[in-house]
């Protein structure tokens, strides 16, 4: 009895999915174990034996509950989801942008997220919130900026990959000349300018939660209407979709999770790049599985550079931003200098 053309679609599909969900099952076991990796590993190594009993008995007088907890536990949740917050926003991006080597730290969106960070701490500093909601203004203005050169300008993605890159340059150069005309935010401004999480508070974490949750959320909201845009402009009207208010909404999503990860982890470069391509490679295009798989890659990925800026030159850390760009430069120039077909390859 011949099978049907529908039939062999809907098995097809099938398989596609129960592949794709082995690996999304792999991808958040490998989250799980760089997290436990990051609470373990420092400049004192923490055997799993004893961190688990540590955490079982709760001793408030145990040193290795103190370290545990005020330590290694903010600066592991910090770092988890400011990758998460990193790599969607860089997905969202390369969506909304059609173009593979569009990020958050390339088109200058950390900048400015950074930039404003930094101007509010000298204009309110101590204010509760301001930071992170600094960030996110900050972040958004600098994406519809670009994006608005993207649509009105007609920018090719080599020229708006270098129309970012002249934005990043100066939001940087503002960010250092607040470092030398206020002395006070000088301090701790190196940290920030390279990215980090040493020192990092459960607070700081905190009051960008709100930005980080409305964030993922409206990315997943998007996703399909993503996968229509894909389409092509044209192609995404006339199947009924609101070109114009889903990539501001995506722009939207992008912004608040760019800022709020700026606002507690500084100026981390190369994860909205790099992580996005890797979980294609994984798991395909379709932004339904896209992005999920990109915040779990970002949430390892960003772990486990962390623990390597730990151990490298142990007992001194190295900021972790200087691992990613170590990492991220290379795979950069690789998509630069890379083409196929006239289009640069994703």
């Amino acid at each position: 009895m011949p099978i049907s053309r529908r039939s062999c679609i809907r098995s097809l599909r099938a398989k596609s999915n129960t592949k794709r969900t082995a690996v999304m099952t792999l991808l958040a076991a490998a989250l799980c174990a760089a997290a436990m990796l990051s609470l373990r590993c420092g400049s004192q190594n923490i055997p799993l034996g004893e961190l688990l009993k540590a955490l079982r008995q709760g001793d408030p007088d145990d040193a290795v509950l103190r370290i545990v907890l005020y330590v290694r536990i903010p600066r592991t949740l910090a770092g988890g989801l400011a990758g998460c917050a990193l790599a969607l926003a860089g997905a969202l991006i390369q969506a909304v942008l059609n173009n593979a080597m569009a990020s958050p730290n390339i088109i200058g969106v950390n900048a400015g997220a950074g930039f404003a960070a930094m101007l509010a701490g000298v204009l309110a500093p101590g204010a509760a919130g301001m930071m992170s909601l600094a960030a996110f203004l900050g972040a958004l203005g600098t994406a519809l900026f670009i994006y608005i050169l993207a649509v009105k300008a007609g920018l090719s993605r080599t020229t708006l990959i270098l129309a970012g890159i002249a934005v990043n340059s100066m939001l940087t150069a503002g960010s250092n000349a607040l470092t030398l005309l206020d002395p006070d935010t000088a301090i701790g401004a190196t940290a920030f300018m390279l990215g980090g999480f040493n020192g990092v508070a459960l607070s700081s974490v905190r009051s960008a939660g709100v930005y980080l949750a409305a964030g993922v959320l409206l990315a997943f909201f998007l996703a399909a209407d993503l996968d229509v845009l894909r389409l092509g402009e044209e192609s995404a009207a006339g199947l009924g979709l609101h070109v114009g208010r889903t990539r501001f909404l995506a722009i939207l999503a992008a912004a608040l999770l760019a800022g709020a990860a700026v606002s507690f982890s500084g100026l981390l470069g190369f994860v909205g790049l790099l992580v996005p391509h890797m979980a294609r490679r994984l798991i395909g295009g379709d932004n339904r599985w896209l992005l999920p798989a990109a915040a779990l890659m970002g949430g390892s990925f960003v772990l486990l550079c962390d623990v390597a800026s730990r151990l490298l030159f142990a007992p001194f850390e190295l900021p972790v931003g200087i691992v990613m760009s170590l990492l991220g430069g290379p795979f950069f120039l690789y998509l630069l200098l890379h083409h196929k077909r006239g289009r640069v390859y994703d």
